[in-house]
């Protein structure tokens, strides 16, 4: 009788959690023991060690990534009447946190390889209208940020950089995060740096806008009990941010580790009739270096391999199904139905496979064989 194959996550969480379980485990303790349980020591030494981290002045942490982005769209006083430029292949929080403040979507499309933001489609974009430019660093891989500055210089519009999925990716020597007016990060627990439950952080080197991000975490409120705005119950969690310390030291190993698995599949599925991502971006003068948060492939063959892999025990993944503009949340949120060809064709062809930092070689080798047969 033959032995029913290992199933292979799409990301193995326990592992990373039984390599730190010591240190975690008695982080955990300690704050049960402290019982400050909110905004408590954990939380002020993590933005102070991801600030150093990024090399930005502020850091401040949050409930999730979307509230993130909210947070930023309502310290730059974003709203009703105003355009906010973005990419359709994205997670819909992007769009979210526009709509939350009252501001349009202008939906633009992406460049086929890198699958970021076109800087041609956002320049054509721009109108009196148009107030900021969320760039999104897909999977891990960052935008071309130095035309997008001076796009936004030009035109006097802000950047919110959305990294939910890049920490720790270089783009131009650059953190991504630190480039735009405000950088936006999720700590959901699959991203490359993970909490056990939500959490997000903004970034900005702007004083004036890091107070602001402050007050409006925190109830509108600069000082205990006295309110200048209406704000949100949106801080990071005390115990999350003793979880992220832990995990933070690491963050450099495993988004190495990220690039050798995507730097196998890419040798492994090379010869295939698929579209393999970039191992980093062409288009700077300064190579990107991106930490594949997902390994994304487009294949006009999605179901076979999907069938393929499941039928072996092998999770796979379809990030991102239908593009925001065809979201029908989204489009009560929109002005028009813009033109986004090349992202409606990579939500109908694009397949992540497995990626996590503890993937050995043996398993990729079978997941590749695997997509291999599939299209044999």
């Amino acid at each position: 009788m033959s032995s029913v194959p290992a199933a292979v996550p799409m990301v193995d969480l326990r592992q990373q959690y039984h390599d730190l379980k010591d240190g975690i485990d008695a982080c955990l303790a300690d704050v049960l023991e402290q019982t400050q349980f909110i905004m408590g020591s954990n939380v002020q030494a993590f933005e102070a060690e991801c600030a150093s981290y990024l090399n930005v002045k502020h850091a401040i942490g949050c409930a999730n990534g979307t509230d993130a982005l909210h947070l930023a769209m309502r310290a730059l006083k974003l709203g009703e009447g105003d355009e906010v430029i973005t990419t359709p292949f994205t997670f819909i929080a992007t769009a979210e946190a526009i709509a939350y403040v009252g501001a349009t979507p202008v939906f633009v499309d992406i460049d086929p390889n890198t699958y970021n933001l076109s800087v041609e489609k956002v320049q054509a974009a721009i109108t009196a209208k148009t107030k900021a430019i969320v760039p999104v660093h897909i999977f891990g891989t960052p935008c071309d940020m130095a035309p997008l500055q001076a796009l936004a210089q030009e035109h006097n519009l802000f950047i919110i950089e959305d990294c939910a999925q890049s920490f720790g990716a270089l783009t131009d020597n650059r953190q991504t995060g630190t480039v735009g007016h405000i950088g936006c990060f999720s700590f959901f627990p699959s991203k490359n740096l993970g909490a056990f439950g939500d959490g997000g952080m903004v970034c900005t080197n702007d004083d004036a806008l890091a107070a602001d991000l402050n007050m409006y975490r925190s109830h509108g409120s600069k000082e205990r009990y006295i309110h200048s705005v209406v704000g949100y119950n949106s801080r990071l969690d005390e115990m999350q941010a003793a979880i992220l310390r832990q995990k933070l030291p690491h963050i450099d190993r495993y988004n190495q580790e990220r690039r050798r698995v995507a730097a196998r599949y890419n040798e492994l599925l090379s010869d295939l009739p698929v579209q393999l991502p970039l191992l980093t971006a062409p288009e700077s003068e300064t190579p990107s270096v991106p930490v594949f948060h997902q390994y994304t492939l487009l294949t006009d063959h999605r179901e076979k391999i999907q069938a393929a892999l499941t039928a072996e025990h092998i999770a796979c993944a379809v990030y991102y199904p239908i593009p925001l503009h065809k979201q029908v949340a989204i489009q009560n949120e929109m002005t028009s139905q813009p033109s986004c060809p090349v992202s409606e064709s990579h939500s109908e062809r694009c397949l992540s496979l497995p990626i996590y930092p503890e993937l050995d070689d043996a398993t990729i080798v079978r997941i590749a064989d695997t997509v291999r047969r599939a299209l044999s």
